[in-house]
């Protein structure tokens, strides 16, 4: 176990949250990662602007104003990122099953 791979941007809950779903699909538009996280708009504002700012999402407009949605799309960095972290956190939850403890 490597607890160095865990990824502070990634780790936060509702960061891993919007990270788990664009890494199971191609993009996702902001209403509903928002719905899927179950977070405010200017929370989830915040979340992606941290992954965007770590290179692990693209942003992408379309339209304006109203008419408008906002896109976003996990990058190979971001989607590098994500797999180590999840890697390291099921190698955390392995290691604590492992045969070696003793039941209470």
């Amino acid at each position: 176990m490597n607890l160095s791979d865990l990824d502070p941007v990634i780790h936060a809950p509702k960061r891993l949250a919007a990270m788990s779903v664009l890494a199971n699909g191609e993009r996702a538009n902001f209403g509903f990662l928002r719905d899927h996280v179950g977070i405010s708009d200017s929370d989830l504002s915040r979340q992606m602007t941290a992954l965007e700012h770590a290179g692990y999402i693209k942003v992408s407009k379309t339209g304006r104003g109203r008419g408008g949605a906002t896109w976003y799309r996990i990058t190979p960095a971001g989607r590098k990122a994500y797999q180590r972290h999840i890697a390291a956190l099921n190698a955390i939850v392995g290691g604590a099953t492992g045969s070696h403890l003793r039941p209470r």
